[in-house]
């Protein structure tokens, strides 16, 4: 082990290249023995992210043994699960297995707990081979271990729902309460904003419209790419216009805020597709802001989009922590009805597949 051991962060678990964080490292040493400040988790259940698990399953056309072959594959070379082509992970559930005597993470054996922290820098094994997991949805039945650090963000699981249920709620927790947070200050300042989600019938959008309009929004504009997810999102009650518009079409998505009711004082971009970005900040008011939450977002095309069409909005990252947020999505999953019904129902699909 390097010197650096006991790094709150991490750095001791890094195996290449030195000296940088767990998240940008290739390789991650994965190893069930705890540092004293580490916890030791035993795997239930993994989420991967939308983005990541659209990208493994476009790339083997919807072959969901040769998914699991290429998780299985990334787990087993990288010591964690982290895309190579997206970038990004999830998160996952299990059972607190050891808490090392130095940990400040609240915990103790025994407790089932969801990490809030990213897979992209959780050190992770495998053990079963993903047997009970047929490749073909987010949610990935399995047992191993994974570490988290003294600086990790872990969260017990309530009892009142099902695991699978709070893991999908949990996996995008920070969206809602970030969303929330921006329209809390423009209302303080004195402007009720509308606020549109663009892929507002998905998990992090659903949550997202329900924050906005306990957070004083003016109007909540849900912006879904087909008829099925417009009728969803209709009946779930989270918005008060739902427009159709492919969110990869600039000037198609602009025009259909605008005829919902906008442009957007608010855009939270919450597709797990590449492309959004021209759009999301054409369909913005002027002095506006947009929050990019879909790790499928290019950083570099949203600041060039924006330079380009002379646009004056605040391009906000969501990094998936605010302080209280896997509470705050519990309380809007409870409360909204419409919210848990979203939920339920993908779900329920995902067990059909």
């Amino acid at each position: 082990m390097p010197n650096t051991a006991g790094s709150p962060v991490g750095l001791h678990r890094v195996l290449e290249p030195a000296g940088v964080l767990p998240q940008a490292a290739r390789k991650l040493d994965a190893s069930p023995e705890l540092w004293p400040d580490e916890v030791r988790i035993s795997v239930e259940r993994l989420n991967l992210d939308a983005a990541s698990y659209r990208q493994l399953a476009e790339a083997h056309h919807g072959d969901g043994e040769a998914v699991k072959q290429a998780v299985l594959g990334i787990v087993a070379e990288r010591g964690k699960m982290q895309n190579p082509v997206t970038g990004s992970g999830g998160m996952l559930v299990g059972v607190v297995e050891e808490v090392g005597p130095e940990s400040p993470l609240g915990v103790q054996k025994g407790d089932r707990v969801a990490t809030l922290v990213s897979l992209t820098l959780t050190p992770l094994q495998i053990t079963d081979g993903l047997a009970r997991w047929d490749g073909r949805g987010e949610q990935v039945p399995a047992e191993g271990h994974a570490i988290l650090f003294a600086r990790s963000i872990v969260a017990k699981l309530p009892d009142d729902l099902v695991p699978e249920l709070s893991l999908a709620v949990m996996d995008v927790c920070g969206a809602p309460a970030l969303t929330a947070r921006v329209v809390a200050h423009y209302v303080d300042k004195g402007t009720k904003p509308v606020v549109s989600v663009i892929g507002g019938a998905g998990k992090s959008g659903s949550l997202s419209l329900a924050a906005a309009r306990r957070a004083g929004a003016a109007k909540t504009i849900g912006i879904v790419p087909v008829e099925a997810e417009k009728t969803k999102l209709e009946a779930a009650g989270l918005a008060d216009q739902v427009a159709l518009a492919d969110a990869r079409d600039p000037v198609a998505l602009a025009q259909a805020v605008e005829a919902a009711g906008g442009p957007a004082d608010i855009t939270v971009v919450c597709v797990d597709v590449p492309g959004c970005e021209h759009g999301a900040v054409l369909s913005t008011a002027a002095g506006g802001t947009v929050i990019f939450f879909s790790m499928a977002t290019s950083f570099s095309a949203a600041a060039l989009g924006a330079e380009g069409l002379a646009a004056d909005v605040t391009m906000l990252v969501g990094n998936g922590y605010v302080p209280g947020h896997a509470d705050y999505a519990m309380d809007l999953l409870r409360s909204e009805r419409g919210v848990r019904e979203l939920f339920e129902g993908r779900l329920a699909a995902e067990g059909q597949d």
